[in-house]
């Protein structure tokens, strides 16, 4: 975590006046509601999300941060949450950052009318300061990652996937609100601006390269250990899988599709084909891939001034490909 406390540590006061905010804004007169999200928020995760708002916004303005650049992290959290906990719900999981899931504890009818809720106040608090410019990026990252993860699924089903198609997939399910996040972070100080969609951009990369890193995890690293094969399992078609496919031959193709299909539950056979992906240089070919978008997202903060949230942003890019988890 010590990388995380680095990258923080120029809008550490930015944070935790956030944790307030972002805890006010989930309030509500029912009790029940309150429980839950007191439970949520004591069990938050890195908050990269937030950090992206905060670290752009200072660094496109010398160091300046607005209420709107709080209610922007806020709404964003609300509804990045709001997705969590209906997506633990589509995917029937009893665990969330290691602890039990909101399903888990208050069954799925409760689960959804909480997501229903975190989602509703989101866009409320931006409705009510009529920040409508911040409410339509959030709005646009909200259906692009409907749409990703419906092709993902649709997709999954033939197993007809090209490496154009998983982009589109992952710049939609993954990206969209890393990028929300970072051209919220400029609009909510200099909106229509051109550094707007800089930052937007800037945070697909990062999101590509981060969706990228997530799928090699798949494989297994000298940190973490034996590969889980667990996107092999649930029959998702990475990039790794993908370049393997389309440089085999026929025979082989035909193997590694009907291996994916019909023996994604079998441990030997899912040991087989990660083994097959490693050895035709799958793996190679996507870190090269993720070092691209990696290469393109620091061309992009460049021509912006040298300053201590610049610097944070770069190392926040290192870490998004070298974590361990």
């Amino acid at each position: 975590m010590k990388a995380i406390e680095d990258i923080k540590k120029p809008i550490n006061y930015e944070m935790e006046l956030f944790e307030k905010k972002f805890r006010l804004s989930m309030s509500s007169r029912v009790a029940l509601l309150n429980r839950i999200t007191h439970y949520i928020v004591n069990r938050k995760g890195k908050q990269m999300r937030p950090m992206f708002v905060f670290l752009t916004a200072k660094m496109i303005s010398e160091g300046e941060v607005s209420e709107r650049t709080y209610r922007g992290a806020s709404v964003l959290e609300l509804i990045h949450t709001a997705t969590l906990v209906h997506d633990d719900v589509v995917d029937d999981s009893d665990r969330r950052r290691g602890f039990f899931s909101i399903n888990a504890l208050w069954k799925n009818k409760i689960a959804v009318l909480v997501g229903d809720f975190l989602l509703s106040k989101g866009l409320l608090l931006c409705i009510d300061n009529n920040d409508f410019d911040l409410l339509k990026i959030i709005s646009v990252a909200v259906r692009e990652m409907s749409e990703g993860e419906l092709l993902q699924i649709e997709k999954s089903r033939t197993l007809d996937i090209t490496e154009e198609v998983y982009y589109e997939i992952i710049r939609k399910k993954t990206a969209s609100l890393i990028a929300a996040c970072c051209s919220l972070g400029a609009a909510s100080l200099k909106p229509n601006s051109k550094e707007v969609e800089t930052m937007r951009k800037f945070g697909e990369l990062i999101g590509m390269a981060f969706q990228i890193k997530d799928d090699l995890f798949d494989y297994g690293t000298k940190q973490i250990g034996k590969p889980t094969g667990i996107d092999i399992k649930d029959q998702k078609m990475t990039l790794p899988l993908i370049y393997t496919l389309n440089k085999s031959s026929k025979k082989e193709k035909s193997w590694l599709i009907n291996s994916v299909k019909n023996h994604s539950k079998n441990s030997k056979r899912v040991g087989e084909v990660i083994n097959f992906v490693k050895k035709n240089g799958g793996l190679d070919y996507a870190v090269c891939k993720m070092k691209s978008f990696q290469k393109e997202a620091l061309n992009l903060l460049a021509p912006f001034p040298d300053s201590i949230y610049k610097k944070s942003l770069i190392l926040m890019v290192n870490y998004v490909i070298e974590r361990n988890k």
